[in-house]
């Protein structure tokens, strides 16, 4: 009954999709979860479902709306969604197909919330992926198409599905196609899926380039180039799809070498090591392939079902990219070969079939600049700007490759042997007409401006290049003037502006900041007055020319000097008086809002742009216009600075170009300085002269202070004589004493022996004290004399270094040398007043001294009183018939002897 139920709304629902979806869109839904097992049920399920969101366009109930609102029932559930993934576990073809089919139309309509029920779904993504693997094409197809949609802006969707060996399936599923060559839309679509995989995708190209996939890329190239080399050749029919795939390839490997980002430099690397670079310039140059492909650049990566015949164009900007920025590939790019461009033999057709002849093969940049500048075919005009590109790209960020093409291009146009591809020689043609083909011109300036553009060593290089023989007598002609000469004949001739503008191109870029190419321009005098000319004549045709004079004049004028051989002040009269500081704004002001300036970002550079029976419109290159604008408000400017005012310009980290008012003022500033260098001269004679007094006066006081010194000496010498004298007298004269004492009181000596053991024992201490004070005494005098010496030749140093001080200070005041002067005479003073101390001092020791004596002689008069005691009580001993042993007082005489001498010796 459901089942029967289901039919009957199938065949409402093409007709009345409003009435069914409203009535039975949730019981449809739900019959998915009940019938999953019932194939029949779920087949028909599925077909009125997809009949809802594809109702007949006769239906009245026909609406966009309805797909909008049955997307929005069945995203609104996760589990609506879950239902029709798991229908992708059967085998069964219907409901594989319906299934893929149904949830496309869901994310055709709601395609973010679709993208987000995909990702939630545990083992969505996985199912989605594994439909890959289905023989069945038609299955195959409509998950591949499901993939594309869904992960076309979803970048969590992107890494997701990488990482299911998403890769791997997709080159299986080329492979199983045919490759490129024989592959059919299956292929287009698989690289479609691996575009959106990996544009702007840093974790998925990282992916892919660690699992050398890089290699299978070349691998197709490689595959594709060997196939039109075979006998057999590619069929005609197979021809289209085969270009469509190989450009979808080559977008491909464009989508790894996006400007500016992280992984770029890496992905060069790979593509390089890989061999991708040298497939991608065989197909570039390969002739057997359709030469409908050398067309236009394709700006986005978008894939569409329409013939696309731009391979050799897409080959040509793939190489660039690949090159761009990388040092080594640069280098590396310059030393390949491939086939030329204009083959000795070509390809003869043998029974339908071609037969490939031998091909010559040139130097890659060799084969460019043949094509960008010996073509001359209108159709080929893509071809040219994209062989342009790539040499560009070769030149791009390296000094030294740019040095190098330069300097053979310079060697290549002073050869006997002219080259038709020199840039040099194209552009200093005098007198050629350029109307037949002015991108020759163009496409040559365009190569020199990004020669030339911000690199002074370049320029310098250039500014070498003359014309003509001085020896025979031809007036020879700079490079700058010859393609000023040029541009006014071409200007007078009224020639194509493409053509003006190729010149004006080089001259603004040339000229910006560069001093000495700006003299050089204006050696001839005769130009800024012919271009002068041009602008003022107000031409409308020819309004990017006169602006870009414009710019030029301004260019001129803003770096010229007051040396240059046209003054600045009279380049500066030149433009407000026969030209007008309103014109020349205005000029510069229209070139600016011309809509090929404006809008250079979002028209076409390329043969779309033709109108029909004319040239492209094609006039700048895309770094000048960058120029052009960066510079547009300094231009505009420029007409009022002042003429004594010149613009400092660093180039090569020379300064170059001051204001000439800084100049007068600092010639003055030397002027100043060199009088009162004069003057300070002058000032350093009279120090000398001072310093010489001064000198003098030093060594005066020096002999005084040595005089002074000696006088102190041989007072000291004789205080230490007179001392010593007194005290041998000393000696003596106790010697006797202790002799008569001892003859006459032997016997009292002897009684009072213990007294004078003790009496000895302190006199011989404080002749101990009073022998090392003095000795303490005599060695601080010396002590003093030393360092009173030391500090008088110290005082004598100290006067010499500040003399010296002050002749090195020569510009100081006479004063400070006086105060300097007082300051060691005071030190002068000052020795003499501790010389006068330290003869008081010696005076102070020698009243010490006396002292000590008065006291040895109060000692003497004690023993004498004790003597006489001694004598008298013996006297009394005697009286009162006492007896006294002789022995005793010889004894006692002879030990008072022996302490006499004793004492004598130790007094000595």
């Amino acid at each position: 009954d459901r089942r029967a139920a289901i039919l009957g709304l199938r065949s409402f629902a093409k007709q009345w999709p409003a009435s069914v979806a409203s009535g039975g869109l949730r019981n449809l839904i739900r019959c998915l979860s009940k019938d999953l097992e019932d194939v029949d049920t779920t087949k028909n399920t599925l077909e009125t479902l997809l009949m809802l969101f594809n109702p007949d366009e006769s239906s009245p109930e026909a609406s966009d709306d309805i797909a909008l609102w049955l997307a929005d029932e069945f995203t609104q559930r996760q589990e609506n969604i879950t239902v029709l993934l798991d229908l992708l576990e059967s085998y069964d073809f219907y409901s594989r197909l319906y299934a893929l089919q149904l949830i496309s139309a869901i994310s055709t309509a709601r395609p973010e919330r679709t993208q987000e029920c995909v990702a939630t779904s545990p083992v969505g993504v996985s199912r989605l992926v594994a439909v890959l693997d289905d023989k069945r094409e038609a299955v195959r197809s409509e998950g591949l198409l499901l993939l594309v949609s869904l992960t076309r802006s979803s970048t969590e969707l992107q890494k997701v599905v990488a990482y299911e060996n998403a890769f791997d399936r997709i080159f299986g599923i080329i492979d199983a196609e045919g490759s490129l060559t024989h592959g059919g839309i299956p292929v287009q679509d698989c690289l479609s899926l691996l575009a959106n995989l990996l544009r702007l995708n840093i974790s998925n190209q990282n992916l892919f380039r660690e699992s050398g996939w890089m290699k299978k890329l070349a691998s197709l190239l490689s595959d594709v180039l060997k196939a039109h080399s075979s006998s057999e050749g590619v069929p005609q029919w197979a021809r289209p799809q085969q270009v469509k795939n190989v450009w979808g390839l080559l977008a491909v490997i464009r989508l790894f070498l996006i400007r500016g980002s992280i992984g770029t430099q890496a992905n060069q690397r790979s593509c390089w090591q890989n061999g991708l670079l040298v497939q991608v310039l065989e197909v570039a140059f390969h002739s057997l392939m359709d030469l409908n492909i050398k067309a236009e650049v394709v700006k986005g990566i978008s894939f569409s079902r329409k013939p696309l015949t731009h391979v050799h164009l897409q080959a040509l900007a793939t190489a660039a990219d690949l090159i761009r920025g990388n040092s080594q590939l640069q280098e590396a790019f310059a030393q390949l070969d491939v086939p030329s461009p204009n083959p000795q033999q070509p390809a003869i057709q043998v029974n339908g079939h071609t037969n490939v002849a031998a091909f010559s093969r040139d130097n890659v940049i060799s084969a460019l600049l043949e094509v960008a500048l010996v073509t001359s075919s209108l159709q080929a005009f893509d071809v040219r700007l994209a062989c342009c590109e790539c040499i560009k790209a070769y030149m791009q960020g390296h000094t030294p490759i740019r040095l190098f093409f330069l300097r053979r291009a310079i060697e290549g146009h002073t050869s006997d042997e002219p080259e038709p591809d020199n840039i040099l020689t194209i552009l200093n043609q005098n007198g050629v007409s350029h109307s037949g083909d002015p991108y020759r011109l163009w496409i040559a300036a365009v190569l020199l401006f990004h020669l030339l553009h911000e690199d002074f060593e370049a320029k310098s290089t250039a500014m070498q290049v003359t014309e003509g023989d001085a020896e025979s007598g031809e007036e020879v002609v700079t490079c700058i003037q010859a393609l000023a000469g040029n541009l006014i004949s071409a200007e007078q001739n009224q020639e194509d502006e493409r053509v003006s503008i190729a010149y004006l191109t080089i001259l603004c870029s040339w000229l910006y900041e560069d001093h000495d190419a700006v003299n050089d321009f204006l050696s001839e005098g005769s130009i800024i007055q012919s271009i002068v000319q041009f602008v003022s004549q107000n031409n409308q045709s020819r309004i990017l020319a006169s602006g870009l004079c414009a710019i030029l004049l301004g260019t001129v004028y803003e770096f010229s000097t007051k040396d240059s051989p046209v003054p600045r002040d009279t380049i500066h009269q030149i433009l407000t008086t026969r030209l007008g500081r309103e014109r020349y704004i205005d000029q510069i002001t229209r070139l600016r809002e011309h809509p090929i300036i404006r809008n250079f970002e979002v028209l076409p550079q390329d043969l779309s742009s033709s109108p029909l029976g004319g040239l492209p419109e094609v006039y700048f290159d895309k770094t000048f216009v960058e120029f052009v604008k960066d510079n547009f408000s300094r231009m505009v400017r420029a007409i009022d600075r002042a003429p004594g005012l010149e613009v400092p310009v660093v180039a090569n980290g020379i300064q170059k170009g001051i204001s000439r008012e800084l100049v007068d003022s600092l010639k003055a500033q030397v002027d100043d300085r060199s009088q009162s260098v004069q003057k300070l001269e002058s000032d350093v004679l009279t120090l000398e002269r001072k310093l010489g007094q001064e000198q003098a006066d030093h060594r005066k006081a020096q002999d005084s202070a040595a005089t002074e010194l000696n006088r102190i000496r041989s007072v000291n010498e004789a205080l230490q004589r007179h001392h010593e004298e007194d005290l041998q007298k000393m000696e003596r004269e106790s010697r006797n004493v202790q002799q008569d004492l001892k003859r006459e009181h032997e016997i009292e000596i002897r009684q009072l022996q213990d007294d004078m053991q003790k009496l000895k024992t302190d006199s011989e201490a404080s002749i101990d004290r009073l022998r090392e004070r003095d000795e303490a005494e005599i060695k601080d005098l010396k002590s003093t004399i030393a360092r009173l010496r030391a500090e008088l030749e110290k005082s004598g140093r100290e006067h010499v270094q500040d003399l010296q001080t002050a002749h090195e200070d020569y510009s100081m005041k006479s004063s400070d040398l006086e105060s300097r002067l007082q300051r060691a005479e005071d030190k002068c003073v000052d020795a003499d007043s501790r010389a006068s101390r330290l003869q008081e001092e010696a005076e102070k020791k020698e009243a010490a001294r006396k002292t000590v004596q008065v006291e040895l002689d109060d000692l003497l008069m004690v023993l004498g009183d004790l003597e006489e005691k001694r004598s008298n009580d013996k006297k009394r001993l005697r009286a009162l018939g006492e007896p006294t042993s002789d022995g005793e007082e010889d004894e006692d005489d002879a030990e008072e002897t022996e302490e006499g001498d004793s004492g004598t010796a130790e007094d000595a």
